[in-house]
Parts: C-alpha cells; sequence; structure tokens
C-alpha cells in the first residue's frame, strides 16, 4: 500500500507536509527555548520538575471546572454566576 492510503480521508499530501513542517519550526522554538533556560542556569531536572507540577496543575484545575460545571447544572445556573460564591476571578 502507497503512503497516501494510510492518510486521514480528506487530507492532502501538501496539508500533511506543511503540518510536519510546522512542527519542525516548533520543535526548533522549544529546543531553543530549553537551550535559553539552560543558559540561565535551570537544569533539565528543574525544568522537568516544574512541567510535572503544571501537568498536575492542569488536571486539578480540570477537575474543578468539572465540578462547577456539575454544580451549575444541578442548580440552573452558569458556571459563571458560581465563581463569586466560591471567591473565583473568571481567569481562574
Amino acid at each position: 500500500p502507497s503512503p497516501s492510503s494510510f492518510q486521514p480521508s480528506g487530507t492532502s499530501e501538501a496539508t500533511l507536509r506543511c503540518e510536519i513542517e510546522e512542527l519542525k519550526r516548533k520543535d526548533l522554538a522549544l529546543d531553543q527555548e530549553i537551550a535559553q533556560l539552560l543558559s540561565e542556569g535551570y537544569s533539565l531536572e528543574e525544568l522537568e520538575k516544574h512541567i510535572s507540577l503544571l501537568h498536575e496543575y492542569n488536571e486539578i484545575k480540570d477537575a474543578g471546572q468539572m465540578l462547577l460545571g456539575k454544580l451549575a447544572v444541578i442548580r440552573g445556573v452558569t458556571t459563571k454566576q458560581l465563581y463569586p460564591e466560591y471567591d473565583l476571578e473568571l481567569s481562574d
């Protein structure tokens, strides 16, 4: 089978090539950012720890948002209307 037979339906080879190039640019930008942080004295272990903590924070935040959503449905209000009750900012 040809490589094009594995493409998702409606996805052209040109589109896939563009996506690959965009991913390569993002990879290079991330490598440069890591190099900058390392030159500022951060260690890879420290960066990995920060990334791990950010993932954990996002998972906890997602769970909190889900709970607020369920509570809003039960009360028949919007999630936004619950924020003041729990001293939350809309940016939280």
